[in-house]
């Protein structure tokens, strides 16, 4: 009995001393863990009505209440009596560790962070970049996936693709359209133009505005090479191109316009006539 009765003031001490300090630690975890959610909520609202993406949107609140809640998880710690410099140290190696090791996954990861921020490309836009092309699907945090015409699924680690030139196509509502016609040397220039000049009135999607450009670019070894420049809607590039390759082909055959092949002048000479 005298044993238990030493026992008490101690363990009334110790209930004072530390419970107290287990009850704050307990408040601050409560208290920090009701702010971060606040906080989260707040930061998501702002990045909303600044119109960001909502992937960005998750990535950014998701990152930001992590953080905050490791901060008040060491300020609860702290408040026990627990050494937390150690804590963070080990933290801190423990994030070198894993940089390191991810150190390829980390590289596409701000890659792709960048490029869903700065908006190079967005999905359904046609593109070309880190040595192919085509439409893009999709738009990941790690790899971008793009669509080719012929429908294959093409993905493409983001760090090798904003690493590379990247041409879109579909960034501009309207493109140009160049071609390359050859005639024979004895054509009529003026005639052809005439009926490069027709064939291009008669096809409503070319726009007036910029205006077309028929000239002649070269002369060639075997021909004579006129250019074609016509502005069309970026929806409409591919249509006129093939349908203007056509329609010249059968033009030129009913105007009676040759178009040459290459040619070669062989002379051959005989030394014993000589």
């Amino acid at each position: 009995m005298e044993n238990l009765a030493d026992l008490i003031p101690k363990i009334q001490e110790l209930v004072a001393v530390y419970g107290l300090k287990l009850i704050a630690a307990i408040a601050i975890f409560i208290i920090g863990r009701i702010l971060a959610r606040w906080l989260r909520g707040l930061v998501a609202r702002m990045m909303k009505k600044a119109d960001v993406d909502p992937m960005i949107i998750g990535f950014v609140t998701n990152l930001a209440y992590t953080g905050l809640l490791v901060f008040v998880v060491i300020a609860a710690l702290g408040q026990l009596g627990i050494q937390t410099t150690s804590i963070i140290a080990v933290i801190g190696a423990a994030g070198l560790a894993i940089g390191l090791a991810l150190q390829g996954s980390l590289a596409n990861f701000a890659a792709g962070f960048l490029m869903i921020v700065f908006r190079p490309f967005k999905v359904g836009d046609f593109i070309e970049g880190a040595g192919t092309a085509g439409s893009v699907k999709d738009i990941q945090m790690f790899t971008t996936t793009l669509m080719t015409p012929d429908n294959k699924t093409i993905i493409i680690p983001n760090a090798k693709l904003s690493g590379d030139n990247i041409i879109n196509y579909s960034s501009a509502p309207t493109r140009r359209v160049d071609l390359t016609v050859g005639v024979a040397y004895d054509a009529d220039i003026k005639h052809v133009k005439g009926v490069l000049e027709d064939i291009v009135a008669h096809d409503p999607r070319v726009l007036k505005d910029p205006p077309h450009k028929i000239a002649v670019a070269e002369l060639a070894d075997n021909s004579v090479n006129f250019t074609l420049r016509m502005w069309v809607s970026s929806s409409d590039y591919w249509g006129v191109y093939f349908d203007t390759t056509e329609i010249v082909k059968l033009r030129f055959d009913e105007e009676g316009i040759g178009i040459p092949y290459p040619q070669r002048d062989v002379h051959i000479y005989d030394h014993k006539a000589a």
